[in-house]
């Protein structure tokens, strides 16, 4: 029962007292891996230093759309040089747009630019964080994979509806689906979860945010709770709990180019990890 929780926040202060009982946690859920995204590059230091705790711990390293007041003209080469300082860097972001109450979409367009620079030139891919600008991530994406090169990531804590899903989808995107997949009244990320292929479906907490059903009046998530996310979906798309686990797991190591399945079940003896068949 293998599972990866794709994207954690795990330097936040409401994990300061009890990481250490967390880590045992997740690990007693079955999670394999976890990769810490980036709000701002200021943090990276704080997540090298959690990583160098818990060998399990993947990062990503970039300037969140709403952090556009730390946007400089040495943001883009302070990312890039953290990117290729760590060999555990496996992704670039969380970057993205958000348009929700912005005044500032020039510049969430020139950064998200950048970052998928970056991310095309080291050949890892990107963690796209988008509220209320679908359309506008799309366009930068098509326009930056006709003019500049391919590029790829995930679409990360996804809301969207089926549409712009099937879009993103044909952009050679990834989809994660958090705890709002489990919110009652979530029918539009519902329809969406049902239609994304097996082969690019990935799960996620987004801890300490959006806690999922049934934990949610605990009021911080955890990547132990990347369980109910995953069981949840694996209901509402009628499949085998155990089969979407692995699924999920072989996208995550696909798309991150984590260690080879043996390196990642070393900490982990009683688990049993079977790729995901071909077309599957």
């Amino acid at each position: 029962m293998p599972l990866v929780d794709t994207h954690v926040h795990l330097n936040f202060d409401t994990f300061t007292g009890d990481l250490d009982e967390l880590t045992q946690a997740w690990r007693q859920a079955g999670v394999l891996a976890l990769v810490h995204s980036c709000v701002e590059p200021g943090e990276f230091a704080a997540m090298q230093a959690i990583a160098d705790r818990i060998p399990e711990l993947y990062l990503s390293v970039g300037l969140h759309p709403l952090d556009m007041d730390k946007w400089t003209g040495e943001t883009a080469a302070q990312i890039a040089e953290l990117a290729a300082s760590d060999s555990r860097v496996v992704a670039i972001g969380e970057t993205g747009l958000d348009f929700f109450k912005a005044d500032d979409e020039a510049v969430q367009r020139e950064a998200f630019w950048q970052q998928l620079t970056i991310a095309h030139g080291l050949g890892l891919p990107v963690i796209v964080h988008c509220r209320d600008a679908a359309q506008a991530t799309a366009e930068v994406i098509e326009e930056f994979q006709r003019h500049v090169g391919p590029v790829t990531g995930v679409m990360h804590c996804w809301a969207g509806t089926p549409a712009e899903t099937q879009r993103f989808l044909d952009l050679g995107f990834y989809i994660s689906f958090s705890g709002i997949v489990t919110f009652k009244n979530a029918h539009q990320v519902k329809a969406s979860a049902q239609m994304v292929p097996a082969h690019r479906l990935l799960v996620e907490t987004d801890c300490p945010f959006l806690t999922p059903e049934p934990r949610r009046k605990e009021r911080r998530n955890q990547p132990a709770f990347v369980y109910h996310v995953a069981a949840y979906l694996a209901e509402l798309r009628q499949v085998n709990f155990e089969a979407l686990a692995q699924t999920t797991t072989h996208n995550a190591v696909t798309l991150f180019k984590l260690p080879e399945s043996s390196l990642l079940l070393s900490a982990y003896p009683n688990l049993h990890y079977v790729p995901t068949p071909a077309g599957c």
